[in-house]
């Protein structure tokens, strides 16, 4: 017997006993996906979309098409490029990126910018 858990369809307590679901009951999962989106990512979206932006309208067309922003997190902005050169070319100006996109965006407390080579998704 689990100590927290589910046994044959039940849902236990620590202390193996009987409980019942928490939570908002059956319901549609398009219905629980959409709160989840309005609730969670859509915010999120509005926050860094600012910066997005303000990313897209600071790099030259060429470069801005090897990189992409893949995570904002604790102050630091991860950027991945496709190729070392590029990941070269943007630690170049990385000083005037970080101090126009804290200027931009100052809500957001960017600390840093970390570049890596990867893939773009």
């Amino acid at each position: 017997m689990s100590r927290m858990g589910v046994e044959n369809g039940q849902p236990k307590d620590r202390y193996g006993r009987r409980t019942k679901w928490k939570g908002a009951g059956p319901g549609r999962l398009g219905d629980v996906v959409e709160q989840m989106a309005e609730r969670e990512i859509l915010p999120r979206q509005v926050r860094f979309g600012r910066l997005v932006e303000a990313w897209e309208a600071l790099l030259p067309a060429e470069l801005r098409q090897h990189c992409r922003i893949t995570d904002v997190a604790g102050g630091q902005v991860k950027v991945v490029a496709d190729s070392p050169s590029y990941e070269y070319e943007l630690q170049l100006c990385s000083g005037e990126l970080l101090k126009q996109m804290q200027q931009q965006c100052p809500r957001l407390g960017i600390k840093a910018i970390k570049f890596a080579v990867g893939q773009l998704t």
